[in-house]
Order: C-alpha cells, then structure tokens, then sequence
C-alpha cells in the first residue's frame, strides 16, 4: 500500500484518538521568528510589501523542502515517510474539529455555547448561533483544518501540508498580527488560491455524498463555476444540502396517529442542533470519499 495512504490514515487516527498529543500542534516558534523578522527589518519596503510574505514563509519551507529530498530513497523510503507523518500531523488542525463541534452542542446554555461556537469562526469574528450560519463554519474549518492539508500534502508531500498551513497562519491569528498588512494581504491571496480547488472538489465530494440537485444548484449560483477570489460557493453548497437533508429526516420522522375523527399527523422534533450534527456527518463522508479515492488510486498505480 502506498505510504501516502498509510500515512495520511495514521495521522487521522492518531489526532482523533489521542487528544494528548494535539497540544504538540504549536507554532510558537513560528510567532517568534516573525517577531525576529520584524525587529530585523523593521520599515525595510520588501518586508512590508507581498514579498514580506516570502520572508516570513520561505526559511522554514526551505528546510522542510531540503529534508523532504534528503531522506527520499533512504531506508526503502522508511525515513521519508516518518518524516511526511509527523510532518501531516503537525499541520493537521491544529484543533480537534469534532472536540470543538460537541463542544457546541453539549453546552449547557447559551453563554457557553456561543464561547465554545468562537472556536469555530475566525479571529475577532462574532460568532452567530443560527443553523446556516453554524453549517457555514463547519465546512470552512473542514477545508482550514483537514482538506487544504490533505490536498496539497497529496501533491507535494510534507512540503505542501506545511506551506498550506504558514500560509493559513499568516492569513488569520496571531501570525497575522505580526505580519505588515502588505504581507497578511498577500498571504489571504496566496490562501484564497491554495483553497479554490480543494473547495471545489470537496463541493463535487458533497454533490456525491449528499443531495446532488441541491449542491449543484447553490454551486452555479454562487460562482462556482470561475474562479472568484473566495469559496463561498462551498458554504452556500453546504447550506443547501444540510437543509436537503434535514427536510428528508424530518419526513422519516412524522408520526401518523389515528383518532376518533381520523388521522392526525404529528412530526417529532429532531433533538439537539441538528444542522450541526448533519454538517459534522457530511464533512466526515467527503473524509471518507476522499481516502476511498486515494485507496483506488494506488491500487491503480498512480500514487507512489
């Protein structure tokens, strides 16, 4: 079996079933080598422009880079892929996106739910409680935290699950604020470029595990089909197969009781947040789409 596969299910496995070893997820060494940077460069006009961003992201993408291409062929190929692991792992999350949805639904009042939704929204973003908006921000930490990862360490390895992860970084947080804006403007560019093919696949993922009819629709009709700068066709795609799906439970949950003076219908109240709970079951089925492909693709030999 390839050790793409392998190394891609390990690291899901591992980051699902040990909690423990998330916190290693940090990049405080990242915070401080900005932090040098900027002391070291100060008003320099390349620092504070769109190279800045190359400044801030190329160092340590050199040397993962160099690594990557060091330990190829060594060892039978052992070496490279504890190194591509450890590397996946590293750039995976770096939050549990399963931890954090439960954490919404099991909150015990509206305060707690809407500290535990902050999670789930970016930076100095209120977070808002209705069900699409909730769906909205499930499926845009899904492709932050696991497909973006996962697509471009596919196509170039440790290398790329890193550089999708710096540059993710430097586009929102706390390595944004140590960024000049010339440099966070173009990390949210350089972001919005590495995102648009991993939301359109994980919105032709969608079409195949959900409600086909439904995602392609909100997909035309959100620009899906060019390119525009953002995903937003994913989040409208994401909507409108929640509700698609919901609709159809609801249905299979309507009770007919009959009466004196004929059939009453009475529908039974789906518990919880169900849009949560139906975003977080679709995110894990295009999960799944996507290591069923990958399994057929190194059957089929093209994958190394």
């Amino acid at each position: 079996m390839s050790i793409t596969l392998i190394a891609v299910v390990i690291a899901l496995v591992v980051g699902h079933t040990m909690p423990a070893l998330v916190a290693l997820r940090r990049y405080d060494w990242f915070i401080r080598w900005l932090e040098w940077l900027a002391a070291q460069l100060g008003e320099n006009a390349t620092w504070r422009g769109g190279l800045g961003l190359l400044f801030a992201i190329g160092p340590p993408l050199l040397v993962v880079a160099l690594v990557q291409l060091a330990l190829r062929g060594d060892f039978y190929g052992l070496l490279a892929f504890l190194f591509a692991l450890v590397v996946l792992f590293y750039a995976w999350g770096p939050r549990d996106l399963d931890h954090d949805v439960e954490a919404v639904v099991e909150a015990p009042d509206g305060n707690a739910r809407r500290d535990a939704a902050a999670r789930l929204f970016p930076e100095r973003e209120t977070p808002s409680l209705d069900g699409g908006s909730l769906v909205e921000a499930v499926f845009r930490c899904a492709l932050w935290r696991w497909f973006g990862v996962l697509f471009w360490f596919l196509l170039l390895g440790a290398f790329g699950a890193l550089l999708y992860r710096l540059v993710s970084l430097c586009a929102q947080g706390e390595a944004k604020k140590r960024l000049p804006e010339g440099a966070s403007n173009a990390a949210r560019s350089v972001l919005a470029i590495l995102d648009w093919p991993v939301a359109q696949l994980m919105t032709l993922s969608l079409a195949l595990v959900g409600n086909f009819d439904s995602v392609f629709g909100a997909w035309k009709e959100n620009g899906g089909a060019g390119y525009t700068g953002d995903a937003r066709f994913l989040a409208a795609a994401a909507r409108a197969s929640v509700r698609s799906e919901l609709a159809e439970e609801a249905l299979d949950e309507v009770d007919t009781e009959f009466g004196a003076e004929g059939g009453v219908v009475a529908a039974r109240a789906i518990p919880g947040l169900p849009e949560l709970r139906d975003a977080m079951s679709l995110v894990w089925r295009i999960l799944l789409l996507w290591l069923a492909v990958l399994a057929l693709f190194v059957i089929a030999g093209w994958v190394a």
